[in-house]
């Protein structure tokens, strides 16, 4: 059983003032992720990773399709106090502290006044802030906020956790102390459903991507499995002398050299490795490493989204 499913899931907004018209955010788009998975949810800004979010926790209803969260219907009550969320842009009452608000929402899931200040405790501690966690939050950055919006959507201890742009507006200790909870949330097997459009974070964090372009699914996968252009290779070798590497045909990209007698070698992918490393060998140089080069994450998405904007130009 898939924790969260979409399936044909489409959402249209009326847009105009005479002659309303509508217009599809999301079209026809199918996805599951499963139980202890983070699937990082990209795409550009309009692409419908927002919609999907409020669609998965009912502050919108789709036009037609289907969304099931932990195998029940999105609105089911049950469920809700199985899921975390944090919206894009939350917001809360300016003139509570973050350990105010944190108690506050504690209690309203139903659990005792200790136990609702332990739980508020721990996730402020675990999202990294300390002295700011009483101060009123009208007084407190925008990262600050952020980070008391990542803890109240882990204060349920959900089972499913869908988090629209966790990392925006943080500063370098907010996207660290961050990505550490994320990281722990991935180990300790919660399913984590996480929009961003900062592709390094979701490349480091998620075992599986989908890519939107304009409300369809444009790609879908483990990184490994999506395809991603190899650019060349990178070698790594001892004993090799200068007139070697300049025997090398194709001429390497790079070519760098470490105090220890190593070197690193950029080689096209224009030429299969292996006769380079034959020559090499013979010379009596040693093979230490030879790793793909791949084309990045955001390279990538670049590419599919570009592919999905042509096809749609050329449809007319």
């Amino acid at each position: 059983m898939a924790a969260v499913r979409l399936l044909a899931l489409t959402k249209d907004f009326d847009i105009g003032f005479w002659r309303r018209r509508p217009v599809a955010a999301l079209q026809g788009v199918t996805l599951d992720v499963a139980p202890g998975e983070v699937l990082g949810y990209l795409g550009p800004n309009g692409a419908g990773k927002t919609t999907t979010m409020k669609l998965l926790v009912q502050l919108l209803f789709p036009t037609s399709g289907s969304v099931e969260v932990l195998g029940r219907p999105a609105g089911d009550v049950a469920v809700r106090r199985r899921v975390g969320f944090l919206p894009e842009a939350p917001a809360f009452g300016d003139n509570l502290s973050a350990e105010e608000l944190l108690i506050h929402y504690g209690r309203l899931f139903g659990f005792a006044a200790p136990d609702a200040r332990r739980r508020a405790a721990r996730l402020l501690d675990r999202v990294g802030l300390d002295a700011e966690r009483r101060r009123p939050l009208r007084r407190c950055s925008r990262g600050m906020r952020q980070r008391v919006g990542v803890a109240q959507a882990l204060l349920n201890d959900p089972e499913v956790v869908l988090l629209d742009e966790p990392l925006a507006g943080l500063d370098a200790l907010g996207r660290r102390a961050v990505r550490s909870l994320l990281l722990s949330l991935r180990e300790e097997g919660r399913t984590v459903l996480l929009s961003s459009h900062i592709l390094s974070d979701a490349e480091a964090l998620c075992s599986r991507i989908a890519i939107l372009a304009r409300g369809r699914l444009a790609a879908a996968g483990r990184l490994a499995d999506l395809g991603l252009e190899v650019r060349g290779w990178e070698l790594v070798v001892a004993g090799v002398t200068p007139a070697q590497v300049a025997a090398i045909e194709p001429a390497p990209e790079r070519v760098t050299r470490a105090d220890d007698g190593r070197c690193v070698i950029a080689l096209p992918r224009s030429r299969p490795p292996e006769p380079i490393l034959a020559e090499l060998i013979r010379g009596g140089a040693r093979i230490l490493a030879l790793a793909p080069q791949h084309e990045t994450l955001e390279e990538f998405f670049v590419r599919t989204v570009a592919g999905r904007e042509a096809e749609r130009e050329a449809a007319g």
